[in-house]
């Protein structure tokens, strides 16, 4: 791999390294005209006086949020357990694991006193 670098030209190296740039600004200036054209949108339908505020659910999203993170944190630890056994490696999925079991109980407690607007 080293011998094929060593073989590029110096315009191809900059071009190289320039790309990963190019591609953060081109996702910033994406990211940029969304936010503004959604301002805008939002601005015109107060002045109509259509604007409806965005409901968010916060406990289905964490019932979503927990089971999803559960899933992915119970693979990842019984992954990392089986490749290095009891170690830091670990933590990669048992953050995860307990971040999903969190959330699920935090909807099981909120789901008991929440009432539907």
């Amino acid at each position: 791999m080293n011998w094929i670098a060593s073989q590029a030209t110096p315009a191809a190296q900059v071009v190289v390294s320039l790309i990963p740039a190019l591609g953060i600004v081109m996702g910033g200036v994406v990211v940029f005209f969304y936010l503004l054209w959604r301002h805008r949108q939002i601005v015109r339908q107060i002045s109509a006086g259509i604007y409806r505020p965005p409901h968010f659910d916060m406990v289905l999203f964490s019932l979503m949020a927990g089971f999803l993170l559960s899933g992915v944190g119970t693979v990842l630890s019984l992954l990392f357990f089986f490749i290095e056994g009891v170690g830091y490696a670990l933590l990669g999925g048992l953050i995860p694991l307990a971040l999903g079991g969190s959330l699920l109980g935090f909807y099981f407690v909120a789901a008991r006193t929440h009432r539907p607007d």
